[in-house]
């Protein structure tokens, strides 16, 4: 692990950054935590989250420093006296120091390679409980039990901090964490969803995310993650999105994740902490408070397992990639990487993944060739089901090949209409 010696000019420039001046700043200030603890790692933060702390008028100096910039502010804890400052590049909270100094501050963090301070004007650190070592030695060690009760979320931290570090966890720290861990169930539901979001996402996450539900850190939330044979299906979501990258068909996995469309391959994972019910891990998904789109697109990855593994025994029909396509939309890559990771040839998926990179498929990307209201009048048909029966036959139709216009779905709409409905069908397919 390589630690150096804090330089005061990168440490003002990584400050300066925001902007802010030293100059704004009251005497002493210092910058403790995440960033100082990633600066004497070398670890690059493309967007800032730095904590500062003061030993008085911290919530003015953030309000003046917001507005002299015109950046967002908002005050995140009166009772303690804790507000932010949002910029573009990141944002600055400010603090004051627990205890009155900051010795006394840090003494009250979660863990000892983020209680070191670095006072700005000087250039001096505050490492009190030898966090400089630990950081050498790669190990996230407590600064104490009360500490991690306070705030039982530094549990679920713990782990995070560990993947994204690559760190090992001290072996009382270890017991510390599985002692309290019942605890997370007083956690606010969002904040251990950040963190839960973060083990997901973290190219060394799965490890570590196996090891918290071992560690009975994720019952409380999620139940199903307890069993042993669905933490092995993480590391195997890891392996099937490695052969997929490596594929002809990476690019499935290249769209950024949005409200829309979350990470593909996060969603697979969370799949397998979940029932298999889709129905029950929708309850556990809103219980942890993921927004509808995640919780559609998680479900939806869950309940086209069946279909998945069945396509592996026979080519499907138009009927399966209908039903296939319009289940899964765009959770489809999260439905691939579970279907993988749960024993399907990933070869079977190839025609799949071919169509859904296609953004003229008609399967995985169907623009209809009527509307409701269109056959309601070109038939004289009343609002009803049959309307919908319909539109879903003229579509696999077209996926069949056999219809290509709004004239054709019509005469196929009238002969399904008018004739016995499933040989006409059949003819389609």
């Amino acid at each position: 692990m390589t630690i150096v010696r804090l330089d005061p000019a990168a440490i003002a420039a990584i400050v300066r950054r925001l902007p802010i001046a030293l100059e704004q700043l009251p005497e002493p200030t210092y910058l403790v935590g995440g960033a100082v603890r990633d600066a004497l790692l070398r670890r690059d933060r493309h967007y800032l989250d730095l904590d500062f702390v003061v030993l008085s008028k911290s919530v003015e100096t953030a309000r003046a420093i917001a507005k002299q910039h015109r950046a967002g502010f908002v005050v995140l804890d009166a009772e303690r006296q804790i507000a932010r400052a949002v910029f573009a590049e990141g944002t600055a909270d400010f603090a004051l120091a627990e205890g009155g100094t900051i010795s006394c501050d840090l003494l009250r963090r979660d863990f000892t390679i983020n209680a070191i301070a670095f006072e700005l004007r000087t250039g001096t650190i505050c490492d009190p409980l030898d966090g400089k070592s630990d950081l050498a030695a790669g190990l996230m060690r407590m600064v104490s039990s009360k500490n991690l009760a306070d705030d039982p979320l530094r549990v679920m931290r713990a782990y995070r901090q560990a993947a994204q570090l690559d760190f090992a966890i001290e072996s009382q720290t270890l017991s510390a964490l599985r002692e309290l861990a019942p605890r997370l169930v007083d956690v606010a539901a969002e904040r251990v969803q950040t963190e839960l979001g973060y083990l997901l996402s973290s190219a060394a996450g799965a490890l570590w995310l196996q090891q918290a539900a071992r560690d009975g850190v994720l019952a409380a939330w999620l139940p199903e993650a307890t069993r042993d044979h669905r933490l092995l299906k993480i590391a195997a979501v890891d392996r099937a999105a490695q052969w997929l990258c490596n594929s002809p068909w990476s690019a499935v996995l290249d769209a950024p994740a949005t409200e829309k469309q979350p990470n593909a391959i996060a969603l697979a994972k969370l799949a397998c902490l979940l029932p298999s019910d889709s129905h029950a891990a929708a309850e556990q998904l809103a219980t942890l408070k993921y927004s509808r789109a995640e919780i559609r697109a998680v479900t939806a990855a869950i309940a086209a397992q069946p279909l998945l593994q069945r396509l592996a025994t026979r080519p499907p029909t138009p009927r399966d990639l209908y039903e296939l396509f319009r289940h899964t939309g765009t959770a489809f890559p999260s439905a691939s990487l579970l279907a993988i990771a749960t024993g399907l040839d990933a070869e079977v998926l190839g025609p799949l993944l071919v169509r859904f990179l296609d953004p003229n498929d008609p399967a995985a990307h169907p623009v209809p060739l009527l509307s409701g209201k269109d056959l309601m009048r070109a038939l004289d048909l009343a609002p009803s089901p049959l309307v919908g029966e319909l539109l879903t036959e003229i579509q696999i139709a077209r996926i069949a090949g056999c219809l290509a216009t709004a004239g054709e779905a019509l005469a196929f709409a009238a002969d399904y209409r008018a004739a016995d409905c499933s040989k006409v069908s059949e003819k389609y397919e």
